[in-house]
């Protein structure tokens, strides 16, 4: 796909047809974003691929809370993506860390094997390694097709030069998408800045918080291309 790709972060149906009216180009589907994304029902999963025309990747977390799972937890993990693959979801999206804080390469892989094929992007787990240019390595060799992050920082605005150093070093094995912290207000420097060309967010506003408007999905992806562009014309 040319140009950007803006992908919603939904916990809901009207979250996804909010992202297909808006112009997104795929769905991060959870729960509890309250708790940085959890699993989502598998009920939720059914609806959202019947009623989006859009991609959907499920998120795969089965609590709150670090990134280092038992081996219960993870099990969850498995079953989940099973019967979400079994719903004709489009991929997955989880981060599993080893006690050292790495990437448990072992159990991502695992994950990829099981995804039969589908993306599996590695999340924000990601930017809590102490050491952003091997995690990306590992991340690469566990097979996962895209990486979301913020740079190693608490949001896209403060991350956005390291954004743009994970970019260069991937040197296209890996996609990275930008995500975390991603508004209206920061959009267009984001893009201009970090040079990715993939991003994430949930776009949401309130009362209640959990709304999300088709214009304002519209609005952020004319941001975002608005800064891309900016970065070529340079």
């Amino acid at each position: 796909m040319s140009g950007i790709v803006f992908e919603l972060c939904a916990e809901g149906i009207e979250g996804c047809l909010a992202a297909q009216a808006g112009g997104a180009h795929r769905i991060e589907l959870c729960s509890a974003l309250s708790e940085g994304g959890l699993t989502p029902s598998h009920a939720l999963i059914e609806a959202a691929v019947r009623r989006s025309a859009l991609p959907v990747y499920v998120m795969l977390r089965p609590r709150g809370g670090g990134y280092v799972y038992s081996a219960a937890e993870f099990a969850l993990m498995e079953a989940d993506l099973l019967h979400a693959r079994a719903l004709r979801v489009s991929g997955f999206v989880a981060g599993v860390l080893d006690a050292h804080g790495n990437v448990d390469r072992p159990r991502m892989r695992r994950l990829v094997e099981l995804a039969d094929g589908r993306e599996v992007t590695f999340h924000r787990a990601f930017d809590e390694t102490d050491d952003l240019d091997a995690a990306l390595e590992h991340v690469i060799d566990c097979g996962c097709r895209r990486l979301l992050t913020s740079g190693g920082a608490t949001d896209v605005e403060t991350g956005a030069e390291r954004l743009r150093a994970l970019q260069q070093r991937a040197a296209g094995r890996i996609a990275v998408a930008a995500g975390g912290g991603l508004r209206l207000r920061n959009a267009r420097y984001v893009a201009a800045t970090s040079g990715v060309e993939q991003f994430h967010g949930s776009v949401r506003h309130g009362p209640p918080e959990s709304q999300v408007r088709a214009a304002d999905v519209r609005a952020l992806i004319d941001e975002l291309s608005s800064g891309s562009a900016a970065l070529k014309a340079d």
